[in-house]
């Protein structure tokens, strides 16, 4: 059975967090752990996906550092936007090479494939690597999916990528799951595109929809595969996520 989604790392809500974490400082006693444990159980459950009790204390960390430290932005550089009436709606951005861990899922839904993936990746980025350290969170974590030849319809397979902090660009830390691989991926530049809400194949396929129409017919964009990357958690009733088109040659 496939797992939460990368959507649950960012933290709960301010209020959530008031009456999960007395201190976020320190560790939680059992029955604040037990508090947590089912609040993600539930929110798993509006994602299809199921949270293991082995979980818990990956959950534990997460939200701690979630309270006490900032996400790190994946660099880019944007290099236009399009606005209409003081409203953007897209940007061109470029994002520099860098070092990625990456996962492959292909379960029955998107949304279980993506929490499959990002299961593994939160066990990797709370301690479970050559440092034994927590590594910190990165955003947005990036959900690559492929067009099946009917141009409708998605693949099952989805790529599942956390940009690893500049710490630790240079010198990469080792996953203890195999199925994480740290990968160099190269520049790429995308048209990236705003909408709040949760991420399904039915919500991204419209988002897709969205983007063609106002971009008109383009030949240097990929039109069979694309990207959607994910800032926030599932405890924002409109949390912000972005379709990317991918610019060919990038």
């Amino acid at each position: 059975m496939a797992l939460i989604s990368i959507e649950d790392l960012a933290g709960l809500d301010d209020e959530q967090v008031d009456d999960d974490i007395t201190d976020s400082a320190e560790p939680m006693d059992e029955e604040e752990e037990d508090r947590m444990y089912a609040h993600w159980q539930a929110v798993g459950r509006t994602h299809h996906v199921s949270v293991p009790r082995e979980m818990r204390g990956p959950i534990q960390e997460m939200t701690r550092r979630n309270q006490t430290s900032e996400r790190e932005p994946v660099p880019s550089v944007t290099v236009s936007r399009h606005e209409k009436l003081g409203e953007v709606l897209y940007e061109e951005r470029v994002y520099p090479a860098g070092k990625w861990a990456c996962v492959s899922k292909a379960d029955t839904l998107y949304e279980q494939s993506i929490s499959n993936a990002f299961m593994k990746l939160m066990r990797f980025i709370c301690k479970e690597n050559s440092t034994g350290r927590y590594l910190g969170m990165t955003v947005p974590v990036v959900n690559e999916i492929t067009m099946a030849e009917d141009g409708t319809n998605f693949m099952k397979d989805v790529l599942t990528a956390y940009y690893l902090p500049a710490e630790f660009q240079a010198r990469p830390p080792e996953p203890t799951d195999p199925d994480i691989r740290i990968v160099h991926r190269d520049a790429i530049r995308v048209i990236a595109r705003v909408f709040n809400g949760t991420t399904t194949e039915e919500t991204i396929s419209r988002q897709i929809s969205i983007l063609w129409e106002l971009l008109g017919s383009s030949e240097d964009v990929l039109q069979d595969r694309y990207m959607v990357a994910v800032y926030e958690n599932p405890g924002v009733p409109q949390r912000r996520n972005e379709i990317w088109f991918i610019r060919r040659g990038s």
